[in-house]
């Protein structure tokens, strides 16, 4: 039997990942130099994320927006294409 997967909480586990790797990685750019071309592209796609601070945490935003949706829609997917099998 498959266990379906709860589509919020997927969303949520995978936003929260996903936004705290972008802003370790903002600042990390912003501090240390490392990632700076990752920053900006990435940036090019998350208006307003850029080498700073405030662009670090509107990078956290952005990402956290971004990994709920592309969770809540795999785990979503996942539960519809199980049942449709079983």
């Amino acid at each position: 039997m498959v266990k379906e997967i709860k589509p919020v909480q997927f969303g949520l586990a995978l936003g929260i990942i996903w936004g705290f790797g972008v802003l370790m990685l903002g600042l990390m750019a912003t501090f240390l130099g490392w990632g700076v071309q990752a920053v900006s592209t990435i940036g090019s796609v998350y208006l307003g994320y850029e080498l700073s601070v405030i662009g670090s945490i509107i990078g956290l935003i952005w990402a956290i927006v971004d990994g709920f949706i592309a969770g809540f829609l795999i785990a979503y997917i996942y539960n519809v294409l199980t049942k449709s099998m079983a």
